[in-house]
């Protein structure tokens, strides 16, 4: 056998696409390749040396111990990088390695299939495919049919196994804090992008609200880009409008530093004037800023751990990944007490009137 021979060089031979060879080599039964085509590609492959033992079919019983991990900027960014060591640490305790190729969450498709090719090519086990947020996505076609699960993102087919934090309940277990401390008047400050979070913790305000018997007012609704400028700006108009919030629920936690700044420039004391609440427990932030920010935490470190466990033990024969790919498995965002959030002061209207003249400022 060539080992010096790869996926791409068969594609190239064969005239066709490395998503092809992928399907035909993978004998992956649902694949529209014509009698001629798949004959093309075994004669390249043999022609080429391209041997059996460098097939993900073939890796099911001739393991090399090493797990591929593509990640969507998560190795080169601080916000996931807990689901990267979930993962080794699982797969060591396993017996296994991981093998990572950082990509971009604007990489395109071909790009993506080059990456899984890439990882083929090393002879890897199975694939870990992770994000930075939790978004849906069309997964590279040439990972369908190989033993492989989706961190932080929802395969839009449903074909591929994946893991996502529940967003919802985060969600509502941080507006309830802020009601079980007796907040009747609670805003929002939530993200502009069409990704799930935004929606999900959306409805999640709202259903909370409902719950406890409280109205929602879409005033007291604001939309920024999920940063800390955008959290700024939101948060000014919310705290300026008449009858002002007591609470805030932020997006993330970004937003919630902002609104800490918007706060301060107002005069408003956190937590005795106003109690904030934010969403993905960014440890540089949450428990940095004065006062420590009481937020929801993502289960990053869960979901990589939880990923390859399952994935190696579908390498091993010992489960089937098909059964969780028709719906995502979701863990818990477990919420995280800090001094953020106190009993609201005062309830009267004229009280929590906006501030005409800052003094100081919280952070």
């Amino acid at each position: 056998m060539n080992k010096s021979v790869g996926i791409k060089d068969v594609a190239a031979a064969a005239g066709v696409s490395v998503t092809t060879v992928s399907h035909v080599l993978n004998d992956v039964v649902y694949a529209r390749v014509g009698a001629e085509t798949r004959e093309r590609v075994h004669e390249a492959a043999r022609r080429l040396g391209y041997g059996p033992n460098r097939l993900a079919q073939a890796l099911r019983t001739q393991r090399s111990g090493m797990i591929g991990f593509i990640s969507e900027e998560i190795a080169t960014t601080p916000h996931a990088g807990r689901i990267i060591l979930g993962a080794e640490e699982t797969a060591r305790a396993r017996g296994y390695r991981i093998m990572i190729i950082n990509s971009t969450s604007t990489s395109s498709q071909d790009s993506r299939e080059s990456d899984v090719a890439d990882l083929l090519d090393r002879q890897v086990d199975g694939i870990l495919y992770a994000t930075m947020y939790h978004r849906k996505l069309a997964v590279p076609k040439n990972l369908i049919g190989l033993p492989a699960v989706l961190v932080d993102s929802e395969d839009i087919s449903h074909t591929v196994s994946s893991v996502i934090p529940d967003e919802i309940a985060g969600a509502r277990s941080a507006v309830q804090t802020l009601i079980d401390a007796g907040h009747t008047r609670i805003g929002m400050l939530n993200n502009t992008d069409d990704v799930p979070a935004t929606h999900s913790r959306l409805k999640a305000f709202k259903d909370t609200l409902a719950g406890a018997g409280l109205p929602y007012h879409e005033e007291l609704v604001q939309s920024e880009p999920s940063e800390v400028p955008g959290g700024h700006q939101a948060a000014l108009r919310l705290l300026k409008t008449p009858n002002r919030p007591t609470a805030i629920f932020c997006y993330n936690d970004r937003m919630a530093m902002g609104a800490y700044r918007a706060a301060g420039e107002l005069g408003l004391r956190i937590p005795d004037d106003i109690s904030i609440v934010g969403f993905d427990n960014q440890q540089l932030i949450a428990e940095n800023i004065y006062p420590a920010l009481t937020t929801v935490a993502l289960p990053h470190y869960e979901m990589g751990a939880w990923a390859t466990e399952n994935l190696i033990d579908a390498i091993e024969g010992k489960t089937d990944l098909q059964l969780f790919a028709a719906h995502p498995t979701l863990l818990p965002c477990p919420l995280v007490l800090r001094d953020s959030v106190a009993s609201p002061r005062h309830q009267d209207a004229s009280s929590r009137a906006a501030p005409d003249s800052p003094t100081r400022p919280n952070t």
